[in-house]
């Protein structure tokens, strides 16, 4: 059990997976801070539910990609302190075959996780430093680990993030910060539904099955435990034995 009166921020908090490790973090005694960009509705609707149940949580909202915004927001929550969980959950995805993929397609992937990325945790690194304990989870996609067609921009974003949490752990490992990336495969949310049907699911995971939100938010909360302390610089993927 994490200690309590920890604040953890979840990126994309209001989406299927953010939202069950809004969750599954605050059974664990964190304040959890659930950001969106668009749907503060949907964020703040979960925030209440995570207090209906005797959690401690707050709603935000900010555009990742937007670095003033994002830093006006930030620094708003560190008034009350560092912020010492963070989950950089939020992505989007924007498919196409590279030779008929946009500029558009490609430069929005990578300002959502690879810009946001930057954009949310650099200046909440020193704050964090100071406390002397902190966890950093990004969340990646199997897609980083073994490609995918039709996503060469997805992939290397969240392949640059593996990159990055490998770097950024190595900087802070002697002041008590762990930094990971958790690469799910198919997990069974509204947006994997529209991608993913049965027969393909069977064929793809050898468990024939799509993994579930509140399994890839187990993973997050022991990373962002103190159990997981000496695990840092991983990629952890869990994906039902894809690769």
């Amino acid at each position: 059990m994490t200690l309590p009166h920890k604040r953890a921020l979840v990126t994309g908090g209001s989406g299927g997976i953010g939202a069950a490790i809004c969750r599954r973090l605050a059974q664990d005694g964190l304040h959890v801070v659930v950001h969106a960009n668009r749907g503060l509705a949907a964020a703040r609707a979960l925030a209440g539910a995570i207090v209906a149940a005797g959690g401690a949580a707050e709603a935000v909202a900010f555009d990742v990609t937007d670095a003033a915004a994002t830093a006006t927001a930030l620094q708003a929550l560190l008034q009350d302190g560092a912020i010492q969980v963070l989950v950089n959950n939020a992505g989007i995805h924007d498919d196409a075959v590279f030779p008929g993929m946009q500029l558009a397609q490609w430069q929005r992937v990578l300002d959502v996780s690879l810009n946001g990325f930057f954009h949310v945790t650099q200046p909440l690194t020193l704050p964090m430093i100071r406390t002397r304990w902190g966890r950093i989870i990004n969340i990646t996609s199997v897609a980083a680990v073994a490609g995918n067609r039709g996503q060469v921009n997805y992939s290397a974003a969240k392949g640059a993030l593996h990159a990055a949490t490998k770097s950024l752990a190595l900087e802070v490992a002697s002041r008590g910060i762990t930094v990971n990336a958790v690469a799910p495969g198919i997990i069974a949310t509204a947006m994997s539904e529209a991608s993913f049907d049965a027969d393909a699911i069977a064929r793809l995971v050898p468990m024939k099955r799509a993994g579930t939100p509140e399994e890839v938010a187990d993973l997050v909360a022991f990373l962002a435990s103190d159990r997981a302390a000496y695990v840092s610089g991983q990629v952890i993927s869990i994906n039902g034995g894809m690769i």
